[in-house]
């Protein structure tokens, strides 16, 4: 793994999972800064309806082109796979989000592992709205199960911040973390 920090060498290539364009634009940025080579990862089969899902993708493309960034898109859409596994999930009496968390950094883990990097994080750890601990504890299960380092940081911080570039930017910010459950809960909360 690489440690160095000595007149600009890189301290780690990490791949960052991004759920969106505006969660990635800080945490991109700012490990950037860190001296880190930074690649993203969209893997979202969570993020439902179509129509949102090809939003969220079709930002983080704009994104990647206008800040030069290189993104391993996984471009799936498992509706039917992702809805029964979230059901199953709740019968098995773990939370859905759980399940929806565990899928997406597995996949990210994995493709670390398999692609060479040192390690893995997701912009998950951006957001209000995620459960840190539960982020925190999957990614470092993970990391032991894929033999690759989970770079937990506290991406908090940069909240306002990654809605302040992505306005500028005019990326499409989303209103729901993703499931169609969220989407659910949003209107029912109104």
């Amino acid at each position: 793994m690489l440690e160095l920090k000595l007149d600009g060498d890189i301290k780690l290539k990490i791949l960052v999972h991004a759920c969106c364009a505006p969660c990635f634009t800080y945490p991109h940025e700012h490990l950037l800064e860190e001296g880190n080579e930074v690649v993203g990862f969209f893997y979202n089969p969570n993020i439902h309806p179509y129509t949102e899902y090809k939003a969220r993708l079709h930002a983080l493309q704009r994104y990647s082109a206008i800040k030069p960034v290189e993104v391993i898109y996984r471009n799936e859409y498992p509706l039917v796979e992702f809805i029964r596994g979230q059901l199953d999930a709740v019968d098995e009496g773990k939370k859905r989000c759980e399940f929806c968390i565990t899928k997406r950094l597995n996949e990210t883990a994995k493709t670390a592992k398999e692609k060479g990097f040192d390690a893995f994080t997701t912009t998950l750890l951006e957001s209000r709205y995620q459960p840190h601990d539960l982020i925190k504890k999957i990614g470092e299960d993970l990391a032991k199960k894929y033999q690759v380092r989970f770079h937990y940081e506290d991406f908090r911080s940069g909240w306002k911040e990654s809605i302040r570039i992505s306005k500028k930017m005019e990326l499409y910010r989303q209103k729901y973390c993703g499931c169609i459950f969220s989407e659910m809960e949003r209107f029912r909360e109104k």
